[in-house]
């Protein structure tokens, strides 16, 4: 679970002799197709791609079916060039360096027509020595070889055994053989998203000149001393030394709030060198921790270090440093066999609850840090505390983990493998032994692979024989075809790090990109749009099992309900499935639980199109991530029923008992004023624990409720302290809501108002409604709850405008929507 740390830093001079000077290469270059016949601006960073479009040279490449029209561009060979002048006298620098964070992928590089180096790992740093051949007036060019026809030439190259998969499945109408090259694994296409194998140089890229030494990075790990009972730094610095003598100096390391500050003589022979500092905190000061987010608070401190060196050469950095500790927890467990696998936080174990995450679009350039903290900051306001970063993305950039550590988010990183086996010659694990050094913190527990059997993997020779053990390691789970609202068709395994089922986005968000001829569930385009096989009419069976399908005479309307009932869905199933692994943390039952993480499949979108995401393209939340704000919720009571009998538990991730009262209501379908209500006695809900709390025979329930069946009446509960709600108000259904009796068609209106940047939806209805959807079109916002179940005639529900809006705006795009007007 690395918890991202490296900071990769240019460099600047200071004192009187200047360390360093940079020219960033960023901004304008000139862009040709292979043959010369197409040429044009593009920026940097940036992709062949995005460079066509922004010049109108092609349509929105998500529209329609562009994926498909577009082929051609990643197919051709782009060049990229670009002349520009030195600002400083290069004669006076003892070596210069052409240095690229991130090329797309395999390039010939060029600079005033000779041959620098190559390039064919989008996830490498790169940096070529240009002393000799670097001028005041200077061309620069980047010859790319297309992705697609690389992969198939290694490929077919590759000759001594096989090294599935070929292709991707005919549904994803993607492209071949993309585990032969080191890029993006999804751009390529995958099931929820298109095949755009793009060309570019999609990170920094600058010239950095210097003498004597030069500062390449540093990193830098924290550590706990149970023995001493302090907190130690270490630092590791890494340099250049281009002087033909021995450089002597001093290192300087301060952290002002920790009261610490510590001096250390160095001396940097010729060459590569590292220096390693170890830093000792003032015990006298209090070093408050980060915490996962709802656990505590994400306190950081501000460090410099300060290298002083020989010739007035001065080197000043800085950086936020988080103490915490991590431990991945694999020992016996009583009454089980085989190995618990959850993380202790400080040495708190911690329930991870979050998703997985993908790119968040298919052209890395598009990805904003506004667009990063909006994604981000919305899995925090559903009570998450950890995202994987899935291994067929891309190894985030610097400003993602940052904000992870700014908004208490764990992050569970992926090397960038995905779904398939991988070449093993000579050149290709070279490629990857410098990738993965350059990416790791060294400081975090690893495992081989995801899912895996842990310790248990590796004590079988890094293969299981039974890798699917859920009595080891972390599971992943998928099952379309078994009904989701049968909790017994869920593994209690320690961990499950993938499970989800689909739902198609908002119509807002597919309006975009489509035209009025697409606009139905069976149309040429929601056929491409869904590329995973038989997506489409799984969402079907699932919807049938527990609700009608729509039948309105308006095809139009029609798909926008199927929208809404697959939203529906997919929002129940997950929901149904989190509250089984989150109840079974503290239990073994039959041999298995102890499940100590649930990471649904996936947080977001990278395009308009149907998949497992709760996050649309853009950021818009689907009624899936409404509910995981409730079954993430720090206290929650969690109903189901087993062999007739009602059961609820009670679920915290609180760090210290509470005193708790459980209420439970029934509600008819027919009334707004609830049948009956009881409370338990106050009892005591244990801090990081799941208990029981509450169990009833269904029919002795319903019969102390009054004329009350399965089919006519809904149970709702919640947990309090002192009459204060401190947990979400969740409910059980006690049959399909295709069979419910005296559901009524629910007159829903709103009135909207507006209180500082916040409006204001005092709501009203006529009936019982279950799964009211609030909806704005295409404004950018969240309301603080969706999807829910209204049993008052009253209620009111925030919005939070992402960007400035007005009530009459929200007015004329609000829409709402509940089950019975699908029928």
């Amino acid at each position: 679970m690395p918890l991202r740390l490296l900071l990769l830093l240019a460099l600047c001079g200071a004192g009187p002799t200047a360390a360093a000077r940079s020219l960033s290469l960023r901004g304008s270059w000139r862009i040709r197709s292979g043959n010369g016949s197409l040429e044009l601006p593009g920026r940097v960073p940036g992709c062949v791609h995005s460079a066509l479009f922004q010049r109108g040279l092609i349509q929105d490449p998500y529209y329609r079916f562009n994926d498909l029209k577009y082929r051609w561009i990643s197919l051709d060979n782009w060049t990229y060039s670009k002349k520009f002048q030195i600002p400083f006298n290069i004669s006076k620098w003892q070596k210069v360096n052409l240095i690229f964070e991130g090329v797309d992928t395999v390039a010939k590089i060029l600079l005033n027509s000779v041959p620098i180096g190559k390039t064919d790992n989008m996830f490498k740093r790169y940096s070529f020595d240009i002393t000799t051949v670097v001028r005041n007036v200077n061309s620069l060019e980047l010859r790319f070889q297309s992705p697609v026809l690389y992969a198939a030439q290694r490929s077919k190259a590759h000759t001594s055994y096989w090294v599935p998969p070929d292709c991707p499945p005919p549904v994803q109408k993607g492209q071949c053989h993309v585990n032969f090259i080191r890029k993006e694994q999804s751009s390529f296409s995958w099931d929820w998203g298109p095949s755009f194998p793009t060309q570019g140089i999609w990170k920094d890229v600058r010239i950095e000149a210097y003498n004597i030494c030069h500062l390449n990075f540093f990193t830098f790990s924290p550590i706990y001393d149970n023995h001493t009972q302090g907190w130690n730094l270490e630092i590791e610095s890494s340099f250049d030394v281009v002087s033909p003598k021995p450089i002597s100096g001093q290192v300087i390391v301060a952290i002002p709030k920790l009261q610490t500050q510590q001096m250390y003589s160095i001396e940097l022979q010729p060459g590569e060198r590292i220096v390693e500092l170890f830093v000792k905190i003032n015990k006298n000061a209090t070093v408050e921790t980060w915490w996962p987010h709802g656990h505590g608070n994400q306190t950081g401190y501000n460090m410099t270090v300060l290298f002083k060196l020989d010739g007035g050469l001065s080197i000043e950095k800085s950086a936020k440093v988080y103490f915490r500790t991590v431990e991945l927890i694999e020992e016996s467990i009583e009454g089980s066999q085989g190995l618990s696998f959850y993380f202790k936080i400080n040495g708190l174990p911690i329930f991870l609850k979050g998703s997985n995450w993908i790119p968040a679009d298919s052209f890395q350039d598009r990805v904003t840090s506004d667009l990063l903290r909006l994604l981000l900051q919305s899995a925090v306001d559903a009570n998450m505390n950890t995202l994987r970063v899935w291994g067929g993305g891309i190894y985030e950039q610097d400003e993602f983990y940052r904000l992870c550590d700014e908004l208490g988010i764990m992050v569970w990183q992926d090397f960038m493998f995905a779904c398939a086996l991988y070449p093993t010659d000579q050149g290709f694990l070279d490629s990857v032994r410098t990738e993965v050094a350059h990416q790791r913190d060294k400081t975090r527990p690893f495992i081989i692979s995801s899912p895996t059997n842990g310790a248990e993997s590796i004590e079988e020779g890094w293969l299981s024989a039974n890798p699917y053990d859920k009595n080891f390691g972390d599971v992943h789970f998928y099952d379309y075809s078994n009904d989701c609202w049968n909790w017994k068709i869920f593994p209690k395994a320690r961990f499950v790090s993938e499970y989800g089922y689909q739902s198609w986005p908002s119509f807002s968000t597919l309006e975009k990109v489509s035209s009025e001829k697409d606009w139905s569930y069976n149309s040429e385009f929601s056929l491409h749009r869904q590329h995973h096989a038989g997506g489409n009419n799984e969402m079907l069976l699932q919807i049938g099992f527990h609700f009608k399908l729509p039948k309105n005479t308006d095809p139009l309307q029609t798909f926008k309900d199927t929208i809404y009932l697959t939203q529906v869905m997919q929002a129940q199933c997950v929901k149904v499935e989190t509250e089984f692994y989150r109840r079974s943390r503290s239990e073994i039952v039959d041999g298995k639980g102890h499940t100590m993480g649930a990471l649904y499949w996936q947080l977001n979108d990278i395009w308009q199109a149907p998949s497992w995401a709760s996050l649309e393209y853009g950021g818009k939340w689907k009624m899936l991530h409404y509910f995981a704000r409730h079954f993430f919720a720090p206290l929650l009571p969690v109903g189901f029923e087993d062999q007739d009998a009602f059961f609820i538990y009670g679920v915290s991730d609180l760090h210290s008992d509470c005193k708790a009262t459980l209420t439970v209501r029934v509600h008819t379908w027919n009334s707004l004023e609830p049948l009956c209500s009881s409370e338990t006695e106050r009892f005591v809900m244990e801090a990081g624990k799941a208990i029981l709390l509450y169990k009833e025979q269904v029919p002795a329930l319903l019969g102390r409720c009054g004329n009350c069946t399965r089919q006519s009446c809904v149970v709702s509960f919640y947990l309090s302290t002192d009459n204060q709600l401190v947990s979400p108000t969740n409910h059980h259904f006690l049959s399909s809501l295709n069979e419910t009796v005296g559901l009524q068609k629910a007159h829903i209106t709103a009135n909207i108002s507006q209180q500082g940047d916040t409006f204001v939806f005092d709501l009203e209805t006529s009936a019982v409604a279950p799964f009211v959807w609030l909806d704005v079109g295409s404004i950018p916002g969240r309301f603080s709850d969706n999807g829910f179940l209204m049993t008052e005639k009253t209620g009111t529900i925030l919005f939070y405008p992402w960007k400035p809006t007005s009530k009459s705006e929200l007015e004329q795009s609000f829409h709402v929507t509940s089950l019975t007007d699908t029928y």
